[in-house]
């Protein structure tokens, strides 16, 4: 204890020494908490838009459908499996849907397009399709109007209260073919989501492909994607044959290898500044010694324990280390907050990579917990082990040529 207080005070006899030392661990933190910060948050913002604008965080359909995606193998929803989805807490939303390829023309003009039949209050729950409306309305239960995807809509020359004709093949190879009124425009910030969606009413477009009652999923959404492999374990114990559940990442495995490849590539630059904040760390360290070697040897000098004064030596950058790494993590929080309210806009080149992959074009940051802990707690190692030297020194330094010093 008595080592403790020694060392305490040490640390404030030449405060300015304290401060420098420190200083290298706290802009350690610092930095390496705002890069994480800024990674973890990219990472959150590719996962939130493949989920929030079309795959949700989890879905159900048949096995069959799995293998082969055509209308015949829909399903028709059970109040089994209804009940299975409401009793996982972590579940906050499901929207049921029915989608399957279709022709739109209008005038001469045909295109393959993707039709998806919703309900529109569920599925503005889970993808919050109504904020991408550009032009027109959204849809209503039992509307028979259509919205349309803003590059689609401009390929077929469609505005807001034109028709549209849908031609394709229905449930079982029925003929399914339908005039529809344009209620509104869709504009994604994804350029794949543009290009080729129609949205209808879920009763109609079952009326549409003669599939009364089917669906082709159920879209399932829980709070954030850290919620999701305890809810996905539980449903997947519950749900089983015909029917499967799988979750965005199994739905998206091009996503996945993307997040893994950066993620790799973002492992390899903390590196690089681990090893530069270690040098940084060691730098001051040595200095400080550098600097006391006359008082270490005067105090070996008159007596005191080489042991003793590397517990000292020991607890003063352990000092040093907890009020650097404390400091670190103080400043990061509001400035990675900041960031987080306020995402930096991309322009040019940049912005423009962020949309094709359809990504809307923002640095994002996240404010998860462990980001700061974890990177405080690795830079206190790193500044634990610089440690060893002023221990090894204590033990080691030449008293005669100290007392020169």
């Amino acid at each position: 204890m008595k080592n403790l207080i020694i060392a305490w005070r040490n640390l404030w006899r030449k405060p300015w020494r304290t401060v420098i030392t420190s200083g290298s661990i706290f802009f350690g933190v610092l930095l390496s908490a705002f890069m994480t910060s800024m990674q973890y948050g990219s990472y959150e913002a590719m996962i939130d838009n493949v989920v929030k604008f079309y795959s949700g965080y989890m879905q159900i359909f048949t096995e069959e459908y799995h293998e082969n995606k055509t209308i015949n193998n829909t399903f028709v929803l059970s109040d089994s499996l209804v009940q299975i989805i409401e009793n996982e807490p972590k579940i906050t939303h499901y929207s049921p849907r029915l989608e399957y390829f279709s022709l739109a023309s209008s005038k001469e003009i045909t295109k393959a397009t993707l039709v998806v039949g919703i309900d529109p209050e569920a599925e503005n729950a889970v993808t919050g399709v109504k904020k991408w409306i550009e032009k027109g309305s959204f849809l209503n239960s039992g509307d028979e109007g259509v919205l349309v995807a803003i590059d689609l809509a401009n390929f077929l020359q469609l505005d807001v209260g034109d028709s549209i004709v849908l031609y394709g093949q229905g449930f079982h190879g029925v003929m399914a073919a339908g005039v529809f009124p344009v209620k509104g425009i869709l504009e994604f910030p994804s350029p794949e989501l543009n290009k080729q969606f129609v949205y209808m009413d879920l009763g109609t477009c079952q009326n549409f492909f003669s599939a009364e009652n089917r669906l082709t999923s159920l879209v399932l959404m829980v709070k954030d994607h850290y919620q999701l492999p305890t809810a996905l374990s539980h449903l997947k114990k519950e749900i089983h044959s015909p029917f499967m559940i799988m979750s965005w990442a199994e739905l998206q495995p091009e996503l996945v290898s993307m997040i893994d490849a950066d993620r790799a590539g973002g492992l390899f630059m903390k590196s690089i500044l681990y090893m530069i904040i270690t040098f940084g760390i060691f730098g001051t360290i040595l200095m400080m010694i550098t600097e006391r070697q006359r008082e270490l040897g005067v105090m070996i000098a008159i007596g005191m324990q080489r042991l003793r004064l590397s517990s000292i030596l020991f607890f003063e950058t352990l000092f040093i280390g907890l009020i650097g790494a404390f400091a670190g993590i103080a400043a990061s929080i509001p400035m990675a907050y900041w960031f987080f309210k306020n995402p930096i806009p991309l322009t040019g080149d940049a912005a423009k990579t962020m949309i094709e992959m359809g990504i809307e074009p923002y640095m994002y940051f996240s404010m998860q917990p462990d980001i700061f802990y974890v990177q405080a707690l690795i830079v206190f190692i790193i500044t634990m082990v610089m440690a060893s030297y002023p221990v090894y020194k204590s033990f080691t330094l030449p008293v005669t040529r100290a007392l020169r010093a």
